[in-house]
C-alpha cells in the first residue's frame, strides 16, 4: 500500500536550517516526504564547482550566503520568490537517479501546464525544465539535482516564481551553464501567489508519488489582506492592555484560531494540581536558597512543582532568569538581562551534588543579547557538573540559538546526554505562540543533536487551537528525524496577557496521542494534562537507555 505523502509548507528557511532537516529525513525517516520552502539569498555548489569562473560576485556584497554541499554540480542560487521542493522518498534504487530526476521534472511540468504555462519539457543532455526546448528560444524556469542512496532520495528543485533574476544572470553562471537563457512565471507573464503555485505541485506530487494521497501542514502564510509577514517579532511593555497580548492574538486569528476559554473559565479536576510541600521539598528549596539559583519549577510557573521537589528533582534555569524574547504562552521575565554570573556553573554542580541526583535538567532562556546565545555558558555547566558528579545524567534544554551552527556546536561538543529543545505547538500556529522561533528552525537544531549522537527530545502543548491531525503530523515529524522522547501536556494561560486556551484536551486524548507517538518510531512519550518539559525526565531517559556520558576529565587551572 503506498503510503500518504507528508507535505510540510515551511515559509523562509535559511538553506543549512533546511539541510539538516531533509538529511534527518533522509537518515532515519522512512516516510515519503515533501518539504516546500523559500530560501533567503543563498549560491550553494558542489565539491568540483569551478568558483572562479561561475561566481561572479562577492556573495557577501549581494546579500548571499556561499555554502558548499556534497552533491555533484556547480554553482546554483536559491532565494526569495523560488518555491525550493525537496521530496525525501522512498523509491527502487534499480531504476536509478536520472529516473528521479525525470520524475521531479514530471511533477514541475505538470503543475506548470496546469498553471497555464504553455512549452514546458525537458532539454536532452541538460537537467531541469525548460520553456520552449530545442528552439531558439529555449529557457531554463526551474533547477533539478537530487541524491539517491539505498532506495532514498534528497534535494529536489527550484521553481523561479518572482525571482529576483540578476542573482541567476549577473552574480553567477548557474549550474555552469552560461550559454543558456533562464526565466520566472513572472517574467512568462503568469500572475500567481506563491501559495498557488505551491498548492499545485502538492498536488501533481502526490499523484506522481503516493497515488494522490497526502497530508500537508503549513506554517502560517503571509497576511492575506495586507502582506505583513506573522514572523516579525515585536514585544510589548507595561500594564494594562498588552501589546505583546493583542498582537499574539491577532497572530492567532491570522492561524485561523478565533475562538478561546475566558481565563475566569472553571478548569477541569484532572487541571488541578495538589500542592504538597514535605520536608524534602522544602529541603530542596533551602538548598536552592542558598546557592542563590533559579529553577523554571517556580519562575514558569511550573503545576508539578510540589511533586517533583517531593521527588527529590529539580531544574536549574542558568544564565539568569530574564528571556530575550517575549512567547505568548510564557510567564518568564522579560526585561532586559544581565550579563551571566561567572560562578553559576559551580554553584548548579555544588546543588546537583548535595542533592544526589542522577539525572540533571539544566534549562535556559533565550539569550538572543550574547553571540553565541549562551551556549558556551550552558557547556561549561555540563563539564562543571560532570566533574563534581562523573555519574549523573545530565540534560540540557535549550533555546534554538537563531540557528547559529556554530554556537551550536560549543555544547554538542560537551555532549550532554540528553538534549531537549521544544518544537512548543503545531506548524500552523508557530508564529502565534513563539514569534521569534520557527518549525524548520526546532526541528533543524534537533536534527543536529542527532546527527551528534545524542539522545534528542521535545515537547509541545495542546490547547491553543490545534487539531488532532496537526498533533499527529507534528508527532510524525518527530519520528521521523530521529527524536527519542516527547512530551506533550496541556497549555495553561498563566495571565490575561497571554495567549487563550482554546479548549482543555481530557485525558484520554494524551494517552492516544502517547500510543500513536510511540507507534510512529519515537521511543518514549510522556503524555498528560500537567506534563511539562522536565516531568518525569528521568523515567523518561531511562526508557531510552540513555547513557550517562564518559566523565570529562579537564585540568584545573
Amino acid at each position: 500500500m503506498t503510503s500518504a505523502l507528508s507535505v510540510r509548507w515551511l515559509g523562509r528557511v535559511p538553506y543549512r536550517e533546511a539541510l539538516a532537516v531533509q538529511t534527518a529525513l533522509f537518515e532515519h525517516g522512512n516516510r515519503q516526504h515533501l518539504l516546500l520552502l523559500e530560501h533567503p539569498h543563498v549560491f550553494t555548489h558542489g565539491l568540483r564547482a569551478d568558483l572562479a569562473a561561475n561566481v561572479r560576485c562577492e556573495p557577501s556584497a549581494v546579500g548571499a550566503e556561499l555554502v558548499a554541499i556534497k552533491r555533484g554540480g556547480d554553482v546554483t542560487y536559491h532565494g526569495p520568490g523560488q518555491l525550493v521542493g525537496y521530496p525525501i522518498l522512498n523509491l527502487d534504487n534499480r531504476l536509478g537517479a536520472a529516473a528521479h530526476v525525470c520524475g521531479v521534472e514530471g511533477v514541475v511540468i505538470d503543475a506548470l501546464t496546469e498553471l497555464g504555462v504553455t512549452g514546458a519539457g525537458r532539454l536532452d543532455g541538460y537537467a531541469g525544465v525548460w520553456l520552449d526546448p530545442g528552439t531558439d528560444r529555449e529557457r531554463k524556469i526551474c533547477a533539478v539535482g537530487v541524491r539517491l542512496k539505498q532506495g532514498r532520495t534528497m534535494h529536489g528543485f527550484a521553481l523561479n516564481v518572482t525571482t529576483d533574476m540578476r542573482y541567476l544572470r549577473e552574480y553567477i553562471v548557474p549550474c555552469g551553464i552560461g550559454h543558456k537563457a533562464v526565466t520566472s512565471l513572472a517574467e512568462e507573464g503568469v500572475d500567481v501567489s506563491m501559495r498557488d503555485v505551491a498548492d499545485v505541485i502538492a498536488r501533481h506530487a502526490a499523484r506522481r508519488w503516493a497515488a494522490g494521497e497526502f497530508e500537508r501542514q503549513d506554517v502560517a502564510w503571509k497576511h492575506a489582506a495586507d502582506g505583513r509577514d506573522l514572523s516579525a517579532f515585536s514585544r510589548g511593555e507595561g500594564p494594562g492592555e498588552s501589546p505583546v497580548a493583542n498582537r499574539a492574538a491577532a497572530r492567532l486569528e491570522d492561524a485561523g484560531v478565533t475562538e478561546g476559554l475566558s481565563i475566569g473559565t472553571r478548569k477541569p479536576e484532572w487541571l488541578r494540581p495538589k500542592v504538597r510541600l514535605g520536608d524534602e521539598a522544602m529541603q530542596l528549596k533551602r538548598t536552592i536558597r542558598s546557592l542563590d539559583l533559579v529553577t523554571v519549577c517556580e519562575d514558569a510557573g511550573c503545576p508539578n512543582l510540589s511533586d517533583c521537589w517531593s521527588d527529590g528533582t529539580a531544574t536549574f534555569m542558568v544564565l539568569g532568569e530574564r528571556c530575550t524574547r517575549a512567547c505568548g504562552f510564557c510567564l518568564v521575565d522579560t526585561r532586559l538581562p544581565a550579563p551571566p554570573a561567572a560562578d553559576e556553573a559551580v554553584r548548579v554542580a555544588e546543588a546537583i551534588d548535595r542533592m544526589a541526583l542522577d539525572h540533571a535538567v539544566l534549562t535556559m532562556v533565550a539569550r538572543d543579547d550574547l553571540a553565541d546565545g549562551g551556549m558556551a555558558h550552558v557547556a561549561e555547566c555540563v563539564t562543571t557538573i560532570r566533574r563534581r558528579r562523573p555519574t549523573a545524567c545530565i540534560e540540557t534544554l535549550i533555546s534554538d540559538v537563531k540557528g547559529d551552527d556554530a554556537a551550536l556546536e560549543l555544547l554538542l561538543a560537551a555532549r550532554p546526554d540528553v538534549l531537549n529543545h521544544n518544537m512548543e505547538t503545531v506548524a500552523r500556529l508557530q508564529r502565534a505562540v513563539r514569534p521569534s522561533a520557527g518549525y524548520a528552525r526546532s526541528l533543524s537544531v534537533l536534527a543536529r543533536a542527532k546527527a551528534a549522537g545524542l539522545v534528542t527530545k521535545s515537547g509541545f502543548m495542546v490547547g491553543l487551537g490545534e487539531s488532532d491531525d496537526e498533533v499527529v503530523g507534528l508527532l510524525g515529524d518527530l519520528a521521523e528525524i530521529g527524536v527519542d522522547i516527547v512530551t506533550i501536556g496541556q497549555y495553561l494561560r498563566p495571565t490575561s496577557h497571554h495567549l487563550p486556551v482554546a479548549r482543555y484536551a481530557e485525558p484520554a486524548e494524551f494517552e492516544r496521542w502517547k500510543r500513536i507517538g510511540e507507534s510512529l518510531g519515537i521511543g518514549h512519550v510522556e503524555a498528560s494534562p500537567l506534563t511539562r518539559s522536565s516531568y518525569h525526565a528521568k523515567a523518561a531517559a531511562d526508557a531510552v537507555d540513555a547513557p550517562v556520558a564518559t566523565p570529562v576529565v579537564l585540568a584545573d587551572h
